[in-house]
Parts: structure tokens; sequence; C-alpha cells
């Protein structure tokens, strides 16, 4: 838990950095996440990195089910689901709000998460909106991969260099894969890229990938 919420906390923070360097103009960037404009994607970051607030106001599950690969399931991306988080997002950054309001949206969300989590008692559950069972360690998890993987996307719509920080591409890196695979010499950034979709493959990564039985997870764009 400590080094997963060392993670959240460095990423959020970062994030929130960057975030109070906007622009207004900047809000209405396309970005990699089409229908998404940069507010919108903002929009699902911030719901996301709050969402622990409710889900720890809630009962405990009385045991865990899943674990974080196993929350990332092709069925939290089927297009039913998709399209809901799409319109969700869409409908929360429809409200007027401009780089301040945005900004302090996020910093409350994530600083309340932060919060909630750190008067949790140890092996505290969780069960998600999908109805997933989880660890509170392995649903923070999620929330790094969240936070981290669109801070590239974020990255990109801004044309920014990546400012995924060294603990959370860590617990990312971890995560997305049960080993690395051999001889491709990616480090953690590039693997989280070419693991969620961020950079293609080049034939010959995709022919040591398919050797290796590296070990994808469902993660949407």
């Amino acid at each position: 838990m400590n080094t997963v919420r060392a993670a959240f906390r460095d990423e959020c923070a970062r994030l929130e950095e960057v975030l109070r360097g906007l622009t207004e103009a900047d809000l209405d960037r396309p970005t990699p996440c089409p229908p998404w404009a940069l507010r919108d994607l903002l929009a699902h970051v911030s719901t996301g990195a709050g969402r622990l607030v409710g889900m720890l106001a809630a009962p405990a599950p009385e045991r865990a089910e899943v674990d974080a690969a196993g929350y990332f399931g092709a069925a939290k991306f089927a297009p039913e689901v998709d399209r809901d988080r799409i319109d969700s997002a869409r409908r929360q950054a429809r409200e007027p709000a401009g780089v301040p309001a945005v900004v302090e949206g996020f910093a409350r969300a994530w600083r309340a998460a932060d919060a909630a989590v750190a008067a949790q008692p140890s092996g505290r559950l969780v069960r998600t909106r999908h109805g997933d069972a989880m660890t509170l360690t392995e649903f923070l998890r999620t929330r790094v991969v969240e936070v981290g993987v669109h801070g590239l996307d974020l990255a990109d719509a801004l044309d920014r260099r990546p400012w995924l920080t060294p603990t959370a591409a860590r617990v990312v890196a971890d995560l997305l894969a049960d080993r690395r695979p051999a001889g491709l010499g990616w480090d953690d950034l590039t693997l989280v890229r070419k693991a969620t979709g961020r950079s293609p493959l080049t034939d010959r990564e995709r022919a040591l990938v398919a050797e290796s039985g590296f070990r994808w997870l469902s993660f949407g764009a």
C-alpha cells in the first residue's frame, strides 16, 4: 500500500502542477481519446481519481474476487460501457468551468481520495462501480494506471514530453505484464506506452512479444 499510495500521490501532484499552467484554449484541444477534448478527458480523470471516496463510504464486501489486472478485463470496454464512460465525461465537462475550476476540481478529488485511503485499516476491501470486490491496495493500483496513462494522453494533446513519474511508471509497468519481453530494451515509459497502445509496435517488437508470451491487459484508448 505504501508504494502504491506514493505513486498515486506523486502522479496526481505532478498532473495538478501541469494543469495549473494550462490556458483556456488548451481545454478545447483534441486528445488521442476521441471524441474527448482535453476538458472531457480531464473530467474523466478527475472522476476516476476521486472514485474511492464514495467506495470507502460504502460497506466492504466479504472477500476480494479480482486483483488490479483482473479489473482491466474486456468487459470494462464493451461498447455500452465505453459509451456511458464517454458520455458521462462529456456531460460533466459541459458545466461552465475555466482552468482554475478544472484544476481545483481535480485537486479536491485526488486529495479527498488520498485522505480517505489514509483513514482505512490494513486489508480494507472495496466494491467497484462495476461490481468487482477488491482490496483497497489493488483498486488504488488501477487509479495509478488511470491517472498515469491518461497523463500520457494529456501530454500528447498538449504537445509536451510525458511527465509520468518514476513511482507511477514502476507501478503501472509491474501491472501491465508478468515479465518484460526479452530483447526489446524497453524502459518503464516505453513499456507503458507500447502495452497500452499509446505507441505502435514495430514488426520486430510484435514478433518478440508473441514469442515471449507477454500478457497484455484490456485497456481502452
